[in-house]
C-alpha cells in the first residue's frame, strides 16, 4: 500500500473535518498527516508529523522562519527515511509550501483548492504573513504541480482564471459519508433554524440574524441556533441583543463533528446565506450543505459561488440573492409553513447526496487520480 502525505499547515482543525474524512476513506493508499501544528487529535490509528515535534532541534528559531523561507529541511527531518509516493496539499497556500518538498523527494504534488485560496484578492493575501508567499509563488505552483483539484466547478473557473492549466485542473467534490449519515426520522425535527459556519464575513451570518428578526415576529416558537466560532462572534452577539432576540438565538460555539450532525438531524432547515466580501472572498461550496442534504433536511443558501452546485432551487431547498434579507425571511417562512414541502425537499436532498456527493464514490475517483500520478 502506497503511503501518501496529506499536507495542511494547521492539522485537525475542528472546522475542517472534511480533510481527514476524505483521507480516512482511502482504501489503496495510506495517509500520513504532515503540517506545522496540531489543533486537535488525529483520527484513530492515523499517523501524523508536525514541526512542533522538532522542539529544540530547529536549526533556526521557530515556525516563523519556515513560513518565511518555505524551506523543506524541517519536514525532511521529520520524515527521516520515509519515502511517500506523493503529497496531497489541501489549499493553494499549502501547495506553494509543498513545492520544494516534492522536488527534494522527487514525487508528484496534488493540490486541492477549497475556496478562499481561489477567491481572496491578492492584496488581502499579501497582508497576511501566513499567506503572503502564495501569490508570490502561485505561478510556479501552476507550472510544477501535477494535478489541481477544485471543490466545485465555480472554484475551477476561478483557478483557471488565475492561470492554472486546464488539462491538469479538475472538479472533485470531497463528498459526505452517506453510510454514516443516515436520513433523519421526521419525528426528530424541532422548530430550529440552524446555521453552521465559522463566524466570518463570507458566511453571511449578519444577514441571517436580520432575516430571523423579521421571521420571529410571526413565529414565536422558532429559534435560531448558530454553531461555530470566529472573530465576529462578539459583534454578532451584540447584534442579537440590540434586536431583542437574546432568548431566541443561541450561540453554541465550535462543536465536534458528531455534535454538529446531531443538531442537523433535529433542525427544520439549514441556512447558509453567504456573501461576497470586500476582499473578494466567496463560498466555494460549503460542506455543511452536503451534510444537511445527506441527513435529509432542506437547505437555504445564497445564489453565489459554489452553493448552487449543492442546492437545487425549489427541489432540495431554496437559493436567494445574497444580502437580500426579505427574500431570505420569505423562504425560511415558506419552509416553516409547509411541512410537506420541507420533508419532500429533504428526501430529494438525500437522493442528490447519494447520487452526486457520496464520499465512497468520490474517494474512489480520488484514488484513480493518484493512480494516474504514479503510473
Amino acid at each position: 500500500m502506497h503511503e501518501i502525505i496529506i499536507f495542511r499547515h494547521n492539522l485537525f482543525r475542528i472546522s475542517e473535518p472534511f480533510i481527514t474524512q476524505q483521507a480516512q476513506h482511502l482504501r489503496r493508499y495510506r495517509p500520513l498527516y504532515l503540517g506545522r501544528l496540531r489543533f486537535g487529535e488525529p483520527p484513530d490509528q492515523a499517523q501524523s508529523l508536525a514541526l512542533q515535534d522538532l522542539g529544540a532541534r530547529w536549526p533556526l528559531p521557530g515556525i516563523g522562519w519556515q513560513m518565511l523561507t518555505r524551506s523543506p529541511g524541517p519536514y525532511l527531518r521529520l520524515l527521516k527515511d520515509r519515502r511517500p509516493s506523493l503529497i496531497h496539499a489541501h489549499f493553494g497556500i499549502e501547495g506553494v509550501y509543498a513545492l520544494a518538498l516534492v522536488q527534494r523527494l522527487r514525487i508528484p504534488l496534488v493540490t486541492t483548492f477549497h475556496g478562499f485560496d481561489a477567491t481572496l484578492s491578492t492584496a488581502a493575501l499579501l497582508c497576511s504573513p501566513a499567506w503572503a508567499n502564495y501569490p508570490l509563488f502561485r505561478r510556479r505552483l501552476a507550472r510544477q504541480g501535477k494535478l489541481f483539484l477544485c471543490a466545485s466547478s465555480f472554484i475551477r473557473d476561478r483557478v483557471l482564471a488565475m492561470g492554472f492549466p486546464e488539462s491538469r485542473t479538475r472538479v472533485h467534490y470531497i463528498g459526505v459519508d452517506c453510510q454514516a449519515i443516515r436520513p433523519r426520522d421526521p419525528g426528530e425535527e424541532t422548530p430550529t433554524i440552524l446555521h453552521v459556519a465559522r463566524l466570518v464575513a463570507v458566511k453571511g451570518t449578519r444577514t441571517l440574524i436580520r432575516a430571523f428578526a423579521t421571521l420571529a415576529l410571526r413565529h414565536a416558537h422558532v429559534r435560531l441556533v448558530i454553531i461555530g466560532d470566529g472573530p465576529l462572534k462578539r459583534s454578532l452577539q451584540a447584534q442579537v441583543r440590540s434586536m431583542g432576540l437574546g432568548d431566541r438565538v443561541q450561540f453554541l460555539g465550535a462543536l465536534v463533528h458528531e455534535q454538529v450532525l446531531a443538531w442537523i438531524g433535529r433542525a427544520a432547515m439549514l441556512v447558509l446565506p453567504s456573501v461576497r466580501t470586500a476582499t473578494g472572498r466567496v463560498e466555494g461550496l460549503g460542506m455543511v450543505l452536503l451534510e444537511a442534504a445527506a441527513t435529509g433536511i432542506p437547505v437555504i443558501g445564497s445564489d453565489i459561488g459554489g452553493i448552487p452546485e449543492g442546492v437545487r432551487d425549489g427541489e432540495t431547498g431554496f437559493l436567494v440573492p445574497e444580502r437580500d434579507v426579505e427574500a431570505l425571511a420569505r423562504r425560511m417562512e415558506d419552509l416553516l409553513d409547509e411541512p410537506a414541502m420541507r420533508f419532500r425537499m429533504g428526501a430529494q436532498a438525500r437522493a442528490l447526496a447519494e447520487r452526486r456527493f457520496d464520499i465512497q464514490q468520490q474517494t474512489a475517483s480520488l484514488e484513480s487520480f493518484y493512480d494516474e500520478m504514479l503510473s
